[in-house]
């Protein structure tokens, strides 16, 4: 069919035709949004899953919602090269100039721009922090030099100029495992104050499946704190939706064979759901699309994966990394411990743990419980099986 009009585009954090099988975590996260900015409690939310199950498109999603109903919306992105600091600072000032711009000046907004210059201090420490220097310090004002102080007192102003401007400030933050956990409990421990004092300030954040940990480990109570939400490949339906109604909007159909093998092939993961409706349109010469079309195009798509989903983690690994990653392959999907891994290779598990604590540094491992490790990625145990050799 005419690739012109192939409703499907694969991407990082494209969205997708059909934003399918999440009606209810956007409508939980529109109702807590709304009783943060009536002054009610509700908890920030962080949704966690795999690489590929669409989390970065469900927040993107959410910060519309969040701009669309006028709120401030910082968003940044936290990277394993830059500090929490230096990321948040540029951002925040950002949305008050704006915040300024919108409304008349007020005493709130000008001591949070004062705040935002004390906190840029901590350059002494986070060398990629950059200085505001068009906003005098208030003495006193978040500038002891100590981050967990400095950000909650930064936040606390932030919200109380939120509050007198009569608006919502909301920190999304994709990446959010990248944050060192010395910084992430600076955050947790700043959103929590703010939390006391009803402050209309809230996150939504997005990370993998070792978020919990590292929020676990960074402050014990911040389970309380956070609603989080577990982001997984679609149900049967809603994966069928994924690919039938974009394909019925341009007025062509599939046949129901042919999405029941799409389904199988894919088990149900947003991002190979799109790769696999691309390449199922573009493998069909009409209407209706069929199984045989299904089969080519699981050629093409995998071809494409290992070019680009794949290719671009693979390409981080060191060659022991690549090693313990074929070892664990072997055995399947998993979750495995590192005793399997380490008989695999032949060797001990303190030969290998300095190996496995740096492939879940990077994101390309998770601890679902204990000593197992599992991919970050579906389907990447077949994918280190097809590149490297056993």
């Amino acid at each position: 069919m005419d690739p012109r009009r192939n409703p499907f585009a694969p991407g990082a954090g494209t969205p997708p035709p059909e934003l399918a099988g999440v009606d209810a975590v956007l409508e939980r996260t529109a109702v807590a949004l709304d009783r943060i900015r009536a002054g009610l409690a509700a908890r920030p939310r962080i949704l966690y899953g795999l690489r590929g199950v669409g989390k970065t498109v469900l927040l993107t999603a959410m910060r519309d919602a969040a701009e669309e109903k006028g709120m401030a919306v910082v968003a940044i992105e936290a990277s394993e090269n830059r500090s929490l600091p230096g990321i948040l600072l540029p951002a925040l000032r950002v949305a008050f100039l704006r915040l300024d711009r919108m409304k008349q000046e007020t005493a709130g907004v000008a001591r949070a721009l004062k705040a935002l210059a004390g906190f840029a201090k901590l350059k002494v420490k986070y060398d990629d922090l950059e200085v505001p220097l068009d906003f005098e310090p208030e003495p006193g004002l978040a500038d002891s030099g100590d981050l967990d102080a400095d950000l909650s007192d930064l936040i606390v102003t932030v919200g109380e100029a939120a509050q007198e401007q009569q608006s919502t400030v909301v920190l999304v933050i994709d990446e959010l495992q990248y944050v060192p956990e010395e910084q992430l409990a600076a955050l947790i421990g700043a959103l929590h104050r703010a939390a006391q004092k009803r402050l209309p300030v809230t996150m939504l954040a997005a990370g993998l499946p070792q978020l919990i940990r590292q929020i676990g480990r960074a402050k014990p109570y911040a389970q309380r704190l956070f609603e989080f939400v577990t982001i997984g490949p679609l149900d049967e339906k809603a994966a069928c939706d994924a690919v039938r109604l974009p394909i019925e909007r341009e007025e062509e159909t599939i046949e129901k064979d042919a999405l029941d093998a799409i389904f199988a092939q894919t088990q149900g993961y947003p991002y190979f759901l799109q790769e696999w409706g691309k390449h199922s349109w573009d493998a069909a010469e009409g209407s209706p699309i069929t199984v045989t079309d299904v089969e080519a195009a699981a050629v093409a798509a995998l071809a494409e994966l290992d070019a680009s989903f794949f290719r671009v983690r693979f390409d981080r690994l060191t060659s022991a990394e690549m090693r313990y990653l074929r070892a664990m392959a072997d055995r399947g999907a998993g979750p495995h411990s590192s005793r399997q891994v380490a008989e695999t290779l032949g060797v001990t598990v303190s030969i290998v743990a300095p190996t496995r604590n740096s492939l879940i540094a990077k994101g390309m491992l998770y601890s679902p419980a204990g000593d197992d490790t599992a991919f970050t990625a579906p389907l990447f145990d077949a994918f280190m099986r097809r590149v490297v050799p056993g």
